[in-house]
């Protein structure tokens, strides 16, 4: 039986989408519809892994009255949370979508500072004994330190918890150096490593620690690494669609397989995760997946693997960088 998927969201939102027919800068609109919904990317993981059939636990902080929305659309939408309050107001995101041509354009507020004392009250609160796996996600709010993930993947490590982190740039090395299992997009990889081929980053993450990687490469498909070998999953078919949530929807699916086992079936994870991410952009909104496609999708992708061992990092303690 899977443990329960913990989903982190430090800088959770209140997404408020409005609908009008046509976007005019310096106008007035009339709205057509309105929308709003707890956001943020460990909500996404969440509500995608809830489709899915896994028990999920939504972690974050929320304060003020947006907080309360959002907590309230999390209990709406039948998704249990564990939030812990603080003294600032949760942020909102605001998207205005043009009927005219379906494009979006999106205000994103940089969300509430979070108190050494708050972000201490947040690991304390978490509850170790009841997960499978914790899986972090998102943008951090301000205060607290670039490294807040891996410190929580070192602390669940203290607890037999492996930690699912989804991240780029320095946030990525500090959490592969943290032994979790890092997931992230190619321009990522890049930024926190240089120039590099996908299968050779992914490489170089899992010698520098990393439980296990998995990097989306967009139309090229996904890539995953571990001690045992790299495997790289080619796409079905291109997909036209949303493609906010697809990174989100791999996460789910990367989480629930470390739920269900430590050293799960890295190929066998990736068909699940490519299925998954091309059909989330089928759907209009981040976090939902067309179940039809992804069952559909799931037995045809294709998987190839190298089974090499990763190399170790070098004497320095920084990344390998391969040109």
């Amino acid at each position: 039986m899977a443990g329960l998927i913990g989903t982190v969201t430090l800088n959770l939102a209140l997404d408020v989408t409005y609908e009008v027919d046509s976007l005019v800068v310096g106008g007035s609109h009339r709205v057509a519809a309105i929308r709003r919904r707890a956001g943020g990317k460990g909500v996404n993981v969440a509500r995608v892994a809830a489709t899915l059939g896994h028990q999920v636990l939504v972690l974050g902080l929320v304060g003020g009255i947006t907080g309360e929305l959002v907590a309230e659309e999390l209990f709406d939408a039948g998704l249990t949370a564990l939030l812990t309050p603080i003294a600032g107001e949760t942020r909102r995101t605001v998207a205005i979508v043009n009927g005219a041509d379906g494009d979006a354009t999106i205000f994103n507020e940089a969300g509430p500072p979070v108190s050494a004392d708050e972000w201490r009250a947040f690991g304390d609160r978490m509850p170790w004994g009841r997960l499978g796996v914790l899986a972090c996600s998102g943008s951090l709010p301000p205060g607290l330190p670039a490294d807040a993930y891996a410190e929580l993947a070192v602390r669940a490590r203290h607890h037999d918890v492996l930690t699912v982190i989804d991240a780029g740039g320095a946030a990525l090395t500090a959490a592969a150096k943290a032994g979790a299992v890092v997931r992230s997009n190619a321009a990522e990889l890049r930024e926190a490593l240089g120039d590099t081929t996908v299968e050779d980053g992914a490489r170089q993450l899992v010698g520098l620690g990393a439980t296990a990687a998995v990097i989306t490469d967009g139309p090229r498909g996904m890539v995953a690494a571990s001690n045992k070998g790299v495997w790289r999953a080619l796409p079905v078919e291109q997909v036209s669609g949303n493609p906010t949530g697809a990174g989100d929807a791999c996460t789910a699916v990367v989480a629930a397989a470390v739920a269900e086992s430590p050293e799960p079936d890295w190929s066998v994870v990736l068909t699940s995760a490519v299925a998954a991410s091309a059909a989330a952009v089928l759907t209009p909104v981040a976090g939902d997946i067309d179940l039809a496609a992804y069952r559909r999708w799931q037995p045809q992708v294709t998987v190839n693997s190298s089974p090499t061992a990763p190399p170790s990092p070098s004497p320095s303690g920084a990344p390998p960088v391969t040109s």
